[in-house]
């Protein structure tokens, strides 16, 4: 066997020892050694990546998942970091529903693979188009690049070993995770208010924090739309305290 057709063997008896022999000539107590040690580092850094899902899953379950995903899913980048990313695509696209999947699944490691994907965004909040102390009613306020507004059928953030939902809640969870210039991750769940809010800054580039929340407060036909520019201006200094928002829009 020349050293290519060995190097295909001992990969794939590494990802898959169940179903493909091992290379021959090589005694099993090495490829043991190997076998071992990939697996290993492989579910220790996952456990690491999504410390809830491990949790629920427990010791068994947990290493039988991340045993699928080492011998069925074909990475699409050699970069280590991205390995998060690369599970919550096979959970989404390849590895399909099972019959003892909790019904969260799916949500639940999207939502602990954004606190991974903000910690890595090489971008940061310094930006001189911005105005830090700008007017929001006034101006226009400028959303942080280095958030995430997430609407999940559960409540992600408080699923854990002693909470795991059968069925989704009537109403829908609607969370917005960020980094501040600390490099601090925080998560804030949404009203009806400042999710509108935060999608029409993203959505209306050009508009005024004042007539985002007009808009808002016509979309949510409120009987005094000045109780929700007054409430909202409060919403939208906070924001700016938190780093979701940078400021305003310079106009010159």
């Amino acid at each position: 066997m020349n050293r290519e057709r060995v190097q295909r063997a001992f990969t794939a008896h590494i990802r898959d020892p169940q179903g493909q022999p091992a290379p021959e000539g090589v005694e099993d107590r090495r490829m043991k050694i190997y076998r071992d040690l990939f697996f290993n580092n492989m579910q220790s850094l996952l456990a690491g990546n999504f410390p809830v899902l491990r949790k629920i899953y427990g010791k068994t379950r947990w290493r039988q998942l991340i045993r699928e995903f080492y011998s069925e899913h074909l990475s699409r980048t050699p970069l280590f970091p991205e390995i998060a990313r690369e599970f919550l695509r096979y959970l989404q696209d390849e590895r399909g529903a099972r019959e003892d999947d909790p019904p969260f699944l799916l949500e639940l490691a999207h939502y602990e693979w954004v606190e991974i994907a903000l910690e890595l965004d090489e971008r940061d909040l310094e930006d001189e188009s911005v105005d830090s102390e700008g007017n929001l009613l006034q101006g226009i306020p400028v959303l942080s690049p280095l958030v995430h507004l997430l609407g999940y059928r559960f409540p992600v953030h408080r699923i854990g070993p002693d909470f795991q939902p059968a069925s989704p809640p009537d109403r829908a969870t609607h969370l917005l995770v960020y980094r501040n210039a600390s490099d601090d991750i925080g998560f804030i769940q949404l009203n009806d208010v400042s999710r509108h809010l935060l999608e029409r800054i993203g959505q209306q580039p050009g508009a005024s924090g004042q007539e985002l929340l007009e808009e808002v407060a016509r979309t949510l036909q409120h009987p005094d739309p000045q109780r929700v520019v007054t409430a909202g201006a409060g919403l939208l200094e906070d924001f700016r305290h938190k780093d979701i928002l940078l400021g305003t829009r310079r106009t010159c």
